[in-house]
């Protein structure tokens, strides 16, 4: 098995075995474009690992032929020599998980390596600067030290020295600052020393990122995502270019193209003497891409150059990751730029109307999640926001609104006009009327199909759903992240298409669907060959679903029409005691029921509706039993409560998909079904 393959461009591997970032960089390398160089250490190698516990044979042999290379192609020695070879160790998926795993960057260094960088670089400055950053990164993802004790020590010297940024400290006040990191490695090591030889350095940093491959983060995004959990990752070794060496020294991010609007132009962000991770953890504010062009003008020009060289290239919009070091540029990385919805339709079409795709690739460049998301409110793209926690986008959209905790309490507060969010550990029918109350629905237990997902979905409301890390407290009236309390009556956002729960405020923007839209659905209905019905159970989603050109309602479930102020005459048929009081509550039922049909049928004017009779079974409908015994036990049950704990005890099922429901339940209660067709029939003769 090889483990190791180099990547000079040579050759194009398998994208599956070397991750997205070693084959942009082997793909950038055959361009002729700048590219410090690299070799990859292979997937195989980290599923072998994690499966081993213990680097595969052979492994270390081939990293060591790698670092050969990389000496020979740089003229530097890792580890040793005048001339210092550090690098740059990072995380590749075949799938892109941006931020989701580890990178280490400067390593190499120790306490007599850095003084060879100084000689070398003519900079003690650049070096220690360099020093300090690789030994909070290394004992923050190698070491597990938390890195805000780092970051405390670099804001107090700076204090103390007056410094408003890291890069005003003198190499004194380096020194200091390196020190006072080892000194926290040590004592949260328990003894154990900030590691000082180089290769052991590179041992623990690789096997570091094969770990991050099953950290919580990444496992989660790669749940949210549906990517497989058996790929694994590979690791990047590459020579390290430095935008730390100065003013004329910088790194950046760059699009192709507006990644929240689709708009053709130059769209990133940069900053002078800084590394990548100045850029990522927001420790300094970068400057618009655009500013580049005054202060180092060549290199933008460069820049820009290269970047439509690679959008040529790849036919798609980038992403790509850039250094400059003392005025010359080189390329990290280049991968297809994430993008909103609609930015993913203006894109498509325009590359099509600039002849760079045809209309079947377009149509495969924009995900159904992408369409999805310009039918609902979006959280503004270019908005600051707090992540709080996230959990599965149960249901598209977003929104803002007050937190609360009870049903009853958000239909209330909705009533007085207040705009609220329902937080719940799980929902039931019984919470319908706070969920149809509020702007959005949050919870910490369930998934994608649990009753807070699909009844959410069913009424267009945004949810987010399984958000484990919310610990509510029900009687507290809050929920804790962490070390964050959130209480009753506090903003929060939920962008339920990422599954996003945000604190406060944050501004939520309209699609609209323009010509881009209708010009993409049009070249779909040239190459479909299925039509297209929709699922919808009122008339306001059937007409939205005609108006975005849905040829009639494949199903229409009739369940959600026994919820909201219509459960308390459900639970009067269910608690009928005679045939008389069940024909008057089926009889009140058909009536609202008819209403629907023809609203829906209405909206559909004509084209066909697929109508599917009550499906779940009927205790559903009534509370649950431990509630009600909860009740019992402390507050005691009014006539109607017991009665309802009694149904709902006869009702119970050990398997409900078993049990009573469908032709089943029309068996047992054959009025039910009856008035719903009569409702159906009478609705359809009015359209006749």
């Amino acid at each position: 098995m090889k483990w190791v393959e180099i990547l000079d461009g040579s050759s194009l591997p398998d994208r599956d075995r070397i991750g997205g970032k070693a084959w942009s960089v082997a793909r950038m390398a055959a361009l002729g474009l700048e590219v410090p160089p690299a070799f990859v250490i292979r997937t195989d190698a980290c599923l072998a690992y994690l499966d081993e516990g213990a680097f595969p044979g052979g492994l270390e042999d081939e990293i060591a032929q790698g670092l050969s290379w990389l000496e020979e192609r740089t003229g530097r020695e890792f580890g040793a020599g005048r001339k210092r070879l550090l690098l740059s160790i990072r995380s590749g998926a075949a799938i892109s998980m941006p931020g989701m795993m580890d990178t280490v960057l400067n390593l190499g260094l120790n306490d007599e390596t850095v003084q060879g960088l100084a000689s070398q670089t003519d900079d003690d400055r650049f070096a220690f600067d360099a020093y300090r950053r690789f030994i909070a990164m290394f004992a923050n993802i190698v070491m597990g030290v938390e890195y805000e004790k780092f970051e405390r020590v670099l804001s107090r010297i700076k204090a103390q020295s007056g410094a408003s940024s890291d890069t005003d400290l003198t190499v004194e006040q380096l020194r200091e600052v390196i020190a006072a990191y080892k000194r926290i490695i040590f004592a949260e090591q328990h003894g154990i020393a900030f590691p000082e030889d180089a290769s052991e350095q590179l041992r623990m940093a690789i096997a570091a990122v094969f770990d991050s491959w099953m950290r919580p983060r990444a496992i989660h995004y790669r749940r949210v995502n549906r990517i497989p959990d058996d790929l694994g990752t590979a690791v990047n070794v590459q020579a390290m270019v430095f935008g730390n060496m100065g003013w004329q020294s910088g790194t950046g991010v760059a699009f192709t193209r507006n990644p929240s609007t689709g708009k053709r132009e130059f769209y990133g962000e940069y900053l002078l003497n800084a590394q990548g991770e100045d850029v990522v953890a927001g420790l300094r504010t970068p400057e618009p891409i655009s500013h580049l062009h005054e202060e180092l003008p060549e290199v933008y020009e460069q820049l820009g150059t290269i970047t439509q060289r690679l959008e040529r290239h790849y036919r798609d919009m980038q992403d790509i990751e850039f250094t400059v070091e003392r005025g010359k540029l080189w390329m990290l990385q280049t991968r297809r730029g994430k993008r909103t919805g609609a930015a993913a339709v203006k894109i498509a079409v325009d590359m099509v109307d600039e002849g760079m795709i045809d209309t079947r690739t377009a149509l495969a460049r924009v995900s159904p999640d992408q369409l999805d998301q310009l039918l609902h409110p979006m959280v503004d793209p270019d908005a600051p926001f707090d992540l709080l926690a996230e959990g599965l986008p149960a249901s598209p959209g977003a929104a803002q609104g007050r937190v609360v905790f009870d049903p009853d309490d958000a239909e209330a507060l909705n009533a007085e006009g207040h705009k609220v969010i329902l937080v719940r550990h799980e929902t039931s029918p019984d919470d319908f009327h706070g969920m149809v109350a509020s702007q959005a629905i949050v919870t910490a237990r369930g998934g994608m199909t649990s009753h807070a997902a699909v009844v959410a979905r069913g009424m267009g409301t945004p949810c987010v759903a399984g958000a484990s890390d919310l610990q509510i407290d029900y009687g507290q009236q809050q929920l804790v992240v962490g070390d964050r309390t959130v209480l009753r009556g506090d903003w929060i956002t939920v962008d339920g298409s990422t599954g996003r729960v945000l604190s406060g405020q944050v501004p939520t923007v309209q699609p609209e669907l323009g010509d881009d839209f209708h010009r993409l659905m049009g070249w779909a209905d040239e190459v479909r060959r299925l039509g297209v019905r929709a699922n919808a159970d009122n008339a306001e989603d059937a007409a939205r679903a005609r108006d975005n050109g849905a040829e009639g309602i494949g199903l229409c479930r009739t369940e959600h029409m026994f919820l909201g102020d219509r459960l308390p005459v459900v639970r009067r048929m269910i608690l009928a005691a005679t045939p008389d009081d069940e024909d008057e509550a089926l009889e009140e039922l058909r009536r609202v029921q008819r209403e629907d049909f023809e609203g829906i049928l209405a909206a559909m004017d004509g084209l066909p509706v697929t109508v599917r009779l009550l499906d779940p079974p009927l205790h559903e409908f009534l509370p649950k039993v431990a509630d009600l015994e909860l009740k019992a036990a402390t507050d005691g049950l009014t006539d109607q409560e017991e009665r309802l704990r009694r149904a709902a005890l006869d009702w119970a099922e050990e398997n409900p998909m078993l049990g009573i429901r469908g032709v089943r339940l029309a068996v047992l209660k054959p009025g039910l079904y009856a008035m719903q067709v009569r409702a159906l029939l009478d609705a359809v003769a009015d359209r006749v």
